[in-house]
């Protein structure tokens, strides 16, 4: 626990966001992690592209990448960051499972964190709808940052 106040609550103990109107913009970057856990057999189609739903893995990186762009609209305390990229890319890292990376970067008075993990989680949802025809077992795993830098 801190002692320092909490930064989303004010003197009335209600909640407010964030005032960075101080804050000077420097360069901010973020990059978060997932994974897409399924059947061998299903990662095999997915990344041939062979889904009823279609093409998943360029379907999942729009996704995130719109996500991201739009977090302030899902996640009420976030900044409206004029985002200067966003990337999504997929790994498969075992016969059973895919990982999911995603950053944004950005020039701003506060960081990316939560554009890069709701690109994630996003692009994970996605690719489980897309899939979720031919995988009843599939999950969503690890969704975690894991790299935060500005300056």
């Amino acid at each position: 626990m801190t002692d320092s106040p909490l930064t989303h609550v004010d003197e009335q103990g209600r909640v407010t966001m964030v005032d960075t109107s101080a804050k000077e913009p420097i360069l901010r970057r973020a990059v978060a992690e997932g994974f897409l856990v399924a059947a061998e057999a299903t990662l095999d189609r997915l990344l041939d592209g062979d889904l009823p739903k279609g093409d998943a893995l360029a379907t999942a990186r729009i996704a995130g990448i719109q996500a991201a762009k739009d977090c302030d609209r899902l996640i009420p305390l976030c900044h409206g960051l004029p985002l200067d990229q966003v990337t999504v890319d997929f790994d498969r890292q075992e016969s059973d499972r895919i990982r999911i990376e995603a950053s944004a970067t950005v020039v701003a008075r506060t960081g990316v964190e939560m554009e890069a993990l709701t690109a994630v989680s996003v692009a994970a949802l996605t690719l489980y709808d897309m899939t979720k025809a031919i995988d009843k077992d599939m999950r969503i795993e690890g969704v975690r940052l894991v790299l935060k830098q500005k300056g």
